[in-house]
């Protein structure tokens, strides 16, 4: 099943399939203003800690990860 909804509650961001049920959470500690939760799809979730990119998928699976590209 797809991810449907990705929410942020403080330090943990929950997600949750089509149908609202939670399937998992991941952990978003939040050192800077700009760490937690970014985007998702119903595939992929991204998530920034420091200067990082989190991917993880529907499961909370880490999938990848690469440097925040600076402006």
């Amino acid at each position: 099943m797809a991810i449907g909804k990705a929410v942020q509650r403080g330090t943990l961001i929950y997600i949750y399939d089509q149908e609202g049920t939670a399937i998992t959470s991941i952990s978003a500690p939040s050192r800077w203003p700009t760490d937690g939760l970014k985007a998702y799809t119903p595939n992929n979730i991204s998530v920034q800690k420091g200067s990082l990119l989190y991917s993880y998928d529907k499961n909370g699976r880490q999938t990848g990860i690469s440097h925040v590209p600076t402006a």
